[in-house]
């Protein structure tokens, strides 16, 4: 068996109805490349991924047989693809390629973007709906996470729990006092990156301080001493090559160590992710792939969760097939990206604050003051936003004059 070609879709995908407010002020259109990789005896494997792999890549694949990548550690969504056809080639699922199976069903998290309390407690109610019993949100300091999440414990179905992502602490919060403001809430669910990642005696130290686990993502020691130390209670790996995840899934094994995988991305992303936490032994921790925040797909198969976990494919390969009729549509859908906006966020004492923004510009959401020269912010401060679009005023077209002199209004 040899790959003789791959296909190569750029593909465009509409946010869920209730996602697309802030998820396209936040990261504009939704994007993705799916491969179909295809060989000589006639199969095709799937993959998926954010952004195109140089021609250099693809074509080291053509005229390989896809057991020849087994471990593989140069392409994720090509990775998926080789595990994809070697799973049909076997007649075995991919997790039998991986290692013993360890689990049938996979905890998933669903996730979204840091928004008004209104807008996040209705996200909750979609997902709860989805079958999701957790949702994960980057912190933003233009929100107020107290307020965030009182709205969305009046609405949360019991056992629905909030993932938090401090996105490795850029604010002037004490950590320890605002960890334990959150954690009284029955919503609360655990802390992600709270530190940055360099700061072990820290998390050591946090980890005595608040009674709900501590994730840790951004490991700088490559999850090896910071894991020996008890730096976390669990471990996030992020888009990491299969092979790599593999090998550092073993470390955390030995150490019986709870870990997910973040590999976001759409159904094919989430097969693939489901057979690996299957196989993994301390896999066991909700893993994250955003295939619930768009509203179409190019899989016939949907997998979606039931009380929070997903169903292992027992199918031959990934278990899902492509749906060209999608795949042809969404490779033609044109979704325009937003034009820059404002950032009006207003305190109770009457102090305003203007900030330009464009989809392409999400981290500054998340972490303002490193990317502008803005006064230190904190994600328990007394204050609202509203998102401000460009509404043909002569007021907004000022602000812009503004913000393109100013960097930053602050009244």
């Amino acid at each position: 068996m040899k790959v003789t070609e791959i296909e190569i879709h750029p593909i465009s995908l509409p946010y869920q109805e209730w996602q697309e407010y802030i998820l396209s002020h936040y990261y504009g259109v939704n994007r993705r490349v799916v491969y179909i990789v295809h060989t000589d005896d006639g199969r095709i494997g799937l993959g998926e991924g954010h952004g195109r792999d140089s021609r250099e890549v693809i074509d080291g694949y053509i005229g390989t047989n896809p057991f020849d990548w087994m471990g593989d550690e140069t392409s994720l969504a090509l990775g998926t693809a080789m595990y994809d056809l070697m799973g049909q080639a076997a007649g075995v699922p991919a997790y039998k390629l991986i290692g013993q199976k360890h689990r049938s069903w996979v905890p998933v998290g669903s996730w979204t973007a840091s928004g008004h309390p209104d807008r996040m407690a209705t996200t909750v109610e979609r997902h709860a709906e989805l079958g999701h019993t957790w949702m994960k949100f980057h912190l933003s300091p233009f929100e107020n996470v107290i307020d965030q999440t009182e709205a969305i414990q009046k609405v949360a179905p019991p056992g629905f729990r909030i993932h938090y992502d401090f996105t490795m602490h850029g604010t002037d919060d004490h950590l320890p006092e605002l960890l334990h403001k959150l954690e009284q809430y029955e919503v609360a669910g655990c802390f992600e990156d709270p530190l940055p990642g360099r700061d072990i005696e820290g998390y050591i130290d946090l980890r005595k301080r608040t009674r709900l686990p501590v994730v840790l993502h951004h490991s700088e020691m490559q999850f090896t001493h910071d894991v020996l130390m008890g730096a976390a209670d669990a471990y996030m790996l992020g888009h990491n090559k299969i092979g790599d995840a593999i090998r550092t899934g073993g470390l955390f094994a030995a150490g019986n160590m709870p870990f997910m995988l973040q590999n976001t991305g759409g159904t094919i992303t989430r097969a693939m992710t489901t057979h690996m936490m299957a196989a993994m032994p301390s896999a066991h921790f909700h893993f994250i792939d955003c295939a619930e925040i768009v509203s179409d797909d190019v899989t016939v198969e949907r997998l979606p969760p039931v009380n929070g976990f997903v169903r292992v494919p027992e199918k031959p390969g990934l278990g899902v097939t492509i749906d060209r009729e999608a795949l042809a549509r969404l490779e033609e859908l044109e979704l325009p990206e937003p034009p820059p906006w404002i950032v009006k966020t207003r305190w109770e004492n009457g102090a305003v604050m203007f900030n330009r923004m464009c989809g392409m510009e999400s981290l500054f959401m998340v972490l303002p003051v490193r990317k502008r020269r803005l006064p230190p912010m904190s994600y328990d401060a007394p204050l609202s936003t509203e998102y401000w679009d460009d509404d043909g005023s002569e007021a907004f077209a000022g602000m812009m004059r503004r913000l393109e002199d100013e960097e930053v209004v602050f009244e």
